[in-house]
């Protein structure tokens, strides 16, 4: 395990004692949709495929494992039954029901008061809040469900770093400043969290023929959530649209 990997472990761990992100919580209280999808991004993949690379992309090294992009809930039932549809609901979120304030996040919102170990191993695995990303994400596919907001950020922390302590992410650690074909990745997918579970990956890509990997998004069932990555709590995803080779890009 990295260092990074090794700090945000700790900050996990002393979440835990506080309570804020014990196994019994990470259902969130989510009621009314079927699955999170949990957002993880390569963040050198990320910051690589930006002609103008956003602040977190100027100050952390990334490449020691992923980082927090979201955790998503899938198309609640009230909005189903009023006429929003999948894409819709992708796009929009809970700006459906509150519209997008004007103006960037880091103005329009104000930032959370999350106790220190939580608002540190956020700073920490979501490189993304020097840009207000955590503001964005908990106000796009949270507040409209009664989420609340250190119970979702501390449980999103946790599936990560679940992740991130996998023989998948070891996987894309080794491999990093090279190529591997998109069915490895599959591959060490299902090697890590069993067989079959291919299907619950979706795989982003970008740069110029979809070749660089940028993210990857896992379904996790929400009545399953304490369970991730337990075969059982994972939930199919639609294929992503990575090329046939997948460069990992290293951290700079």
């Amino acid at each position: 395990m990295t260092e990074v990997r090794r700090c945000l472990a700790g900050l996990l761990l002393a979440l835990l004692g506080m309570g804020l992100a014990a196994a019994d919580s990470l259902g969130l209280d989510g009621e009314g949709f079927d699955h999170y999808t949990l957002a993880l991004t390569w963040h050198s993949g990320f910051c690589d495929t930006h002609s103008r690379p956003p602040e977190e992309c100027r100050e952390r090294q990334a490449g020691q494992g992923f980082v927090l992009h979201g955790l998503w809930p899938s198309l609640p039932e009230r909005f189903a039954r009023d006429g929003v549809d999948r894409p819709q609901w992708w796009r929009k979120g809970c700006f459906i029901e509150q519209p997008r304030a004007d103006g960037s996040f880091c103005r329009a919102h104000p930032p959370f008061q999350l106790p220190a170990p939580l608002a540190e191993a956020l700073d920490d695995g979501m490189p993304g809040r020097a840009s207000c990303l955590d503001r964005y994400q908990y106000a796009k596919h949270a507040a409209c469900l009664a989420l609340d907001a250190e119970d979702y950020f501390a449980a999103s922390l946790t599936l990560l770093e679940r992740v991130n302590a996998s023989a998948f992410a070891d996987f894309v650690v080794l491999n990093q400043g090279g190529e591997v074909a998109r069915n490895e990745l599959i591959g060490a997918f299902e090697a890590a969290f069993g067989r079959d579970t291919g299907r619950a990956l979706r795989l982003e890509c970008r740069g110029r023929g979809n070749r660089r990997l940028s993210e990857v998004r896992i379904g996790i069932a929400v009545d399953r959530l304490s369970d991730f990555p337990d075969a059982e709590s994972l939930v199919e995803q639609r294929p992503g649209r990575c090329h046939s080779r997948v460069q990992i890009p290293a951290a700079g």
